[in-house]
């Protein structure tokens, strides 16, 4: 299908580009042909708020155009949050917001006739919340089953997508979260790859035992919250019960003492247990991992998931990744070590899950 897709922010103020935008029909947030997944606090249904990278919101809808209302905490007072817009599927447009409140027209010129839409926040926590206040389109209509499979990815920068889209701002170029790209992180690409729903239960710099850059939290700590950053909000676990979650941490550990952290790794794991009863563990090394640190995390990981299996714990795995992805920003992945990482991640889930 040929279409054309334009985007145009025009913070709070929009003014119509054609007689078919001028006659569109608002959907406010709250609709219920809206579809959302991720940690979301949705105690404001006309403005549901989100902090995590790789939430995203879904709908279907007739017509030839597409226009959305968000609105951008500005946590730092310059910094701006990115979407990645899906329109029917297809690669992702990268939009960078521009005010408080924007909106967007996201396509336009469309074939006539359904379209879907999906819109994911690229950037982390650590940029600020986005609210979703709604979309502008000829029709909504109802939107598809939820895919049949559901998987989590626990881990830090690198699942969150840190430094590894570098096609329109080099790396040190720019401000820190230019190159941060959820939607081509390996989680979602392993997600895709795979055709499951997904949650990137990530921070930068977050750690086990051990966190870089100055952060205080841990993921332990912060693991049941809404926002991994700086947000209080309980997150409600039975919205979504993942059928896999994998977990990728030590990189910012560094090699730690082995009995403190695979003490910690298998009391956390105990803790996604009691949240995911029936849900597949995977444990990860880090793909980041230099030799030293791969083998370190190899060993402490190998020894987790044999004494939990002793423990009487069955439904549990782990994976040490096949070499180092450093080309992107700050020696993480860029896009096609994310895409081998996934390549990597999916034929393990496929054959643990029988997918």
């Amino acid at each position: 299908m040929i279409y054309k897709v334009l985007v145009v922010v025009i913070g709070a103020v929009f003014f119509s580009a054609s007689a078919d935008q001028a006659i569109t029909q608002f959907y406010a947030a709250d609709h219920p042909y809206i579809r959302y997944t991720g940690r979301i606090d949705s105690s404001d249904s006309k403005a549901p708020r989100f902090w995590t990278a790789g939430v995203y919101i879904e709908a279907r809808f007739s017509g030839t155009f597409c226009e959305i209302e968000v609105r951008d905490e500005m946590l730092w007072g310059t910094s701006h949050n990115y979407l990645e817009v899906s329109i029917d599927g297809n690669e992702p447009v990268r939009i960078k917001l521009t005010g408080k409140s924007n909106r967007i027209m996201v396509a336009q010129n469309l074939a006539k006739g359904e379209h879907t839409i999906l819109i994911m926040k690229a950037t982390e926590a650590l940029i600020g919340y986005l609210e979703f206040i709604g979309l502008h389109c000829d029709k909504l209509l109802p939107v598809k089953s939820k895919r049949k499979r559901t998987m989590e990815f626990i881990g830090d920068s690198i699942t969150s997508g840190m430094g590894n889209f570098t096609r329109d701002v080099p790396c040190d170029s720019g401000v820190w979260y230019d190159q941060h790209s959820a939607w081509y992180s390996y989680a979602s690409v392993t997600a895709r790859n795979l055709g499951a729903d997904f949650h990137l239960t990530s921070e930068s710099g977050i750690g086990l035992i051990h966190s870089c850059c100055n952060k205080t939290i841990l993921m332990p700590h912060v693991y049941d919250k809404v926002s991994l950053s700086k947000d209080s909000l309980t997150w409600n676990f039975s919205k979504f019960q993942p059928d896999v979650v994998t977990v990728c941490l030590g990189q910012n550990d560094g090699i730690q003492d082995s009995v403190a952290f695979t003490g910690v790794y298998v009391k956390f794991l105990k803790t996604l247990r009691g949240y995911y009863p029936k849900a597949k563990l995977i444990c990860l090394t880090s793909p980041m991992a230099d030799a030293k640190l791969q083998a370190v995390l190899t060993r402490y990981l190998n020894g987790v998931v044999r004494y939990c299996r002793g423990e009487g714990e069955k439904n549990i795995g782990m994976h040490a990744f096949t070499r180092q992805y450093k080309n992107g920003c700050g020696s993480h992945p860029d896009l096609e070590d994310d895409k081998q990482i996934a390549n990597e991640l999916t034929a393990l889930v496929k054959k643990e899950m029988k997918w």
